[in-house]
């Protein structure tokens, strides 16, 4: 992840959210050219699982103090969370404009997905979340600034708990919110704790 050093001391909230959420979405669409669009595949246990893990390993590097025996660290991995959690919103959101899951997996083979459609729908997705960021960041003062990392690390697994919890239930809830609030909030959960580790360091 390369982060300009003006924003490692930047205070501004949205400067940093498009700037993070731009390399995100290089590494995105990077991926895809290599892989294809197997995103696609995911049902909604398996993108729970991912993030899951991802989440998992931040707090132990938490708990470890950063020391890890492969390259990658907490950064990284809030990085690929946000991706993970995207491709949920772009399968809740939009799914008619992407490639059908039945039917990938009973002919074998992805259909064609224009790689500027996909990078339209990324946008989408960040517009919107970026938008509940704004409106929560203003009725609640920024109050994440004040927080620790290990406590929105812990906010991201308080999150996948109810996913799951979401999904056991069949999506049928009483009172709460669905599976796309949960998702929203990881994303901004992870920007919120990058910035925090940028302007630490």
């Amino acid at each position: 992840m390369t982060i300009s050093d003006n924003m490692k001391n930047s205070s501004n909230t949205l400067d940093f959210f498009d700037e993070i959420t731009g390399i995100c979405k290089d590494l995105f669409l990077k991926k895809m050219k290599d892989y294809g669009p197997t995103w696609a595949i995911f049902r909604w246990e398996s993108l729970a699982d991912q993030i899951w893990i991802k989440a998992k390993r931040v707090r132990t590097l938490e708990e470890l103090e950063d020391k890890k025996l492969i390259p990658e660290g907490r950064d990284i991995e809030y990085i690929g969370i946000i991706n993970y959690s995207l491709i949920a919103l772009i399968k809740l959101w939009y799914r008619e404009e992407i490639p059908n899951l039945e039917e990938i997996i009973n002919k074998g083979e992805f259909a064609e997905i224009d790689e500027r459609k996909v990078s339209d729908l990324y946008d989408k997705v960040i517009e919107r979340v970026r938008e509940l960021m704004i409106k929560k960041n203003h009725d609640y003062g920024e109050a994440w600034r004040e927080m620790k990392v290990s406590s929105i690390t812990d906010q991201i697994l308080i999150k996948l708990y109810r996913i799951r919890n979401i999904l056991k239930l069949d999506r049928k809830l009483q009172a709460s919110e669905d599976l796309d609030a949960q998702f929203s909030d990881i994303i901004n959960y992870c920007v919120f704790a990058l910035i925090k580790m940028r302007n630490e360091a």
